[in-house]
């Protein structure tokens, strides 16, 4: 299949540090290419691809610092997808929903991946004016705030490839990990206490964005600096996630918003570090209570966990990984999507694609 994959701008694919939207669509585009099929990827200027890289900024807009305004560069951006539309069998957008009025002439050939939060008030009307629009979510809770109709085609779990974290059967550090962004949802503050209560090290490797830095400089930093317990990491590259989950004792996943899957939660596992989450959005879809770590309701119920964590098989942890959450069985999904879209001739697909020659003449292309 020839298929076309839009990224998100905002960082780079893979991203270099933080960025979950990005990391998945650099693991299903790399799946994708390693099957044989024809992928494109329209992304920043700095992202690396085995596809074909359209270059729709110079660098990861995050990273840019003349960059005031994302929206031009997006706009730019599904200009050129737009204008390549006919090149393509399936248009697969990771871009939330920019793109919706732009591709109602081919819309029968898209898919559109939501990777956010959907029960935010304004998107009700949003979805409500495009019902055709075909749509995949990554949890079945996600699609809980959303009236109907919606084009829902698919829930595809994210996934990642079997190497990218290697299992560590036996973490030496003894401490607990949390990962991710310092924001208000994502609740560093009960990771803290947690760990206070539960008397174990607690390190914390996150970003802080603007939009988060009154949260970090008038709640986390002190808690921080009153806990000797806690460490504050920073952002985290690829190489040092592994080392950071593989010898982390759990994960603590302690969130207070309706989370649309949590990928951090699989790398732990993927690692065999079970997880502590709190129970809210897909958690219970995504962590097996009492095998692959413990979905909790609170504060306590999470210092418990903490002292159940004994009770868990860290090998069984990455069994379940390796059968629910691999970039094979996302790929898979996705796939099947594809070639069930309204718009794609499954038939053609199967047959050689005819091409002029310089003489007019037509022969099979691949």
């Amino acid at each position: 299949m020839k298929i076309a994959q839009i990224a998100p701008l905002a960082e780079s694919v893979p991203p270099k540090l933080y960025g979950g939207t990005e990391r998945v669509v650099s693991y299903l585009t790399e799946e994708l290419v390693r099957q044989g099929h024809d992928v494109t990827l329209f992304a920043s200027g700095d992202s690396r691809t085995s596809a074909k890289l359209v270059r729709c900024s110079d660098i990861a807009l995050r990273l840019n610092p003349i960059v005031k305004d994302p929206l031009p560069y997006q706009l730019m951006m599904l200009d050129e997808v737009c204008r390549r539309a006919d090149q393509f069998d399936v248009l697969h957008f990771h871009i939330d929903m920019l793109h919706f009025p732009m591709v109602r002439d081919f819309v029968d050939r898209t898919v559109t991946t939501l990777h956010g939060r959907l029960d935010l008030p304004d998107l009700r009307p949003l979805f409500a004016a495009f019902p055709d629009m075909p749509v995949v979510s990554i949890s079945r809770d996600q699609r809980r705030p959303l009236p109907r109709p919606v084009n829902w085609v698919g829930n595809v779990y994210h996934g990642l490839p079997r190497t990218v974290l290697p299992f560590n059967p036996d973490p030496a550090r003894g401490y607990l990990a949390f990962l991710g962004r310092i924001a208000p949802e994502k609740r560093p503050d009960r990771a803290i206490e947690i760990a206070a209560r539960a008397g174990l090290p607690l390190k914390i490797a996150a970003k802080i964005d603007r939009v988060d830095r009154a949260y970090w400089d008038d709640v986390v930093a002190p808690l921080v600096a009153r806990h000797p317990n806690v460490e504050f990491v920073g952002e985290i590259d690829e190489r040092q996630k592994a080392e950071f989950l593989g010898n982390a004792s759990a994960l603590l996943f302690p969130i207070d918003w309706p989370e649309p899957f949590g990928l951090v939660s699989i790398e732990a596992m993927a690692c065999g570090t079970p997880v502590i989450a709190f129970r809210a959005g897909s958690v219970p879809e995504v962590i097996d209570d009492g095998i692959t770590g413990f979905v909790v309701r609170n504060v306590e119920e999470a210092v418990a966990a903490v002292e159940r964590l004994p009770e868990l098989d860290r090998r069984k942890v990455r069994e379940v990984f390796e059968h629910r959450f691999t970039v094979e069985r996302m790929a898979r999904d996705y796939l099947a999507i594809y070639r069930g879209l309204p718009g794609v001739d499954v038939g053609a697909l199967r047959r050689p694609r005819l091409v002029p020659t310089a003489d007019a003449g037509l022969q099979a292309a691949a």
